[in-house]
């Protein structure tokens, strides 16, 4: 397995952040990217950028359609 310094520290962030163990900004900084870069790097290492469980996503759901216009 050949990794750099900077893919190996963008994968253990990656699963930090996946993990629920680091927030976006820390993982970030971890990884030495900016918030914007490392979002949009999380996609090449298969990590949704927004970690709802299905139950919070239903719960978010019926909020939104009570209180839209």
């Amino acid at each position: 397995l050949e990794l750099n310094d900077k893919e190996a520290k963008m994968i253990f962030a990656a699963k930090l952040y996946e993990m629920g163990k680091l927030s976006l900004g820390q993982a970030a900084e971890l990884a030495g990217y900016s918030k914007i870069t490392f979002m949009e790097l999380l996609v090449d290492y298969g990590v949704p950028i927004f970690n709802y469980s299905p139950d919070e996503l239903d719960h978010d759901l019926k909020n939104a359609k009570r209180y839209s216009l």
